[in-house]
């Protein structure tokens, strides 16, 4: 099932079957350092990932983080959706590619068809993005969005200063 086409991209759910392409994804230098280390040290880790935080959030959400996969090819290379976080009031946009695919644009592409889902098809007004100080390229992809950056917090899980952005101000 796609959720949506871009010009150069398809985002559709995760499935159990995508484990691999997840085991990289999270195991990948830039989700360890900007998103951090979620535990997921074998494949099997990579499907219970997928079962337990992805199909979990479709099923009683709506929503969540979809695969973005290049469309000629179908290969998953990252990605793209929203969060629900209990500290902030609306959803976040979360976004991540392999490095492979880093600076092609393709996050930007997939990060803007979802802010148009979000709000054509999930109803959102308010969309919230959070990043760090130090991921410039996260960064600018939320201010090409039009989020501007709101306040910051301290994640005390990974004793990290956050960003947070809004699309509304």
């Amino acid at each position: 099932m796609v959720i949506l086409e871009t010009e150069r991209l398809t985002i559709a759910p995760a499935a159990l079957t995508d484990k691999e392409f997840f085991f990289a994804l999270l195991n990948s230098r830039n989700w360890l350092q900007f998103i951090g280390d979620r535990g997921i040290k074998t494949v099997q880790d990579a499907e219970n990932y997928i079962r337990n935080s992805l199909i979990k959030s479709y099923q009683e959400k709506g929503f969540g983080l979809y695969k973005v996969l290049l469309k000629p090819t179908n290969e998953p290379i990252g990605i793209c959706g929203f969060l629900k976080r209990d500290y902030l009031d609306s959803v976040d946009i979360g976004y991540a590619i392999l490095p492979t695919y880093e600076g092609k644009g393709y996050t930007l592409e997939a990060a803007t068809a979802i802010m148009e889902y979000g709000k054509t098809q999930l109803g959102l007004q308010i969309v919230y993005g959070i990043t760090t100080e130090v991921n410039l390229a996260s960064r600018r992809i939320l201010e090409k969005l039009g989020l501007q950056l709101i306040s910051r917090r301290i994640d005390n899980d990974q004793n990290t200063e956050l960003l947070i952005y809004s699309n509304k101000v």
